[in-house]
């Protein structure tokens, strides 16, 4: 389902443990690490698919997370041109997301990334706060950047962490 702008509706997880560490996948196949994301099906609320993709991808159901919250509007990220899939109709320039952070209440024995026919991570760790706006592609980083701060309050009353390096926006490409 693209929308009438060209974007895909979406939905990005940002799951964190007891300290306060994100989980941070490895995209199959790949050397690239990214949030759990998904597509947003015609029947589904963004809550509904966030739910659905945390399951497919990383194996947890809802009773194993506490939601904390999500970003307020949609947030967007056009792709490169070299991305962008010509041959179909309606063109898709890019994706809209709705930001969810959850809490992880399990195990992380319960973690499972073939929990699809499909998987979308072969690996995963968990990592620092921020950790991710230096390692996440780089069309992706504002976005990134974007739902990181909104949701920092409600994970870090006292204040989010000091970010250790102020360039990582401005570096298009790693």
């Amino acid at each position: 389902m693209i929308d009438s702008e060209g974007y895909r509706p979406n939905v990005g997880i940002i799951l964190c443990n007891r300290r306060r560490q994100l989980f941070w996948g490895r995209r199959v196949g790949q050397n690239s690490w990214q949030f759990p994301q998904g597509g947003i099906n015609p029947d589904e609320s963004p809550e509904q698919a966030m739910f659905r993709e945390l399951e497919e991808e990383v194996g947890l159901k809802p009773h194993q997370v506490e939601l904390l919250g999500v970003t307020d509007d949609w947030l967007h990220y056009q792709l490169p041109k070299r991305f962008l899939r010509h041959n179909c109709r309606p063109l898709c320039i890019g994706q809209k997301q709705r930001w969810f952070l959850l809490k992880v209440l399990c195990s992380e024995t319960d973690f499972c990334l073939d929990n699809s026919p499909k998987p979308e991570f072969d690996g995963w760790r968990w990592v620092k706060y921020w950790q991710p706006l230096r390692e996440v592609i780089y069309f992706k980083r504002r976005v990134y950047s974007k739902a990181l701060e909104e949701l920092a309050p409600l994970l870090f009353p006292e204040g989010p962490p000091v970010r250790s390096h102020s360039n990582y926006l401005r570096n298009k490409r790693r």
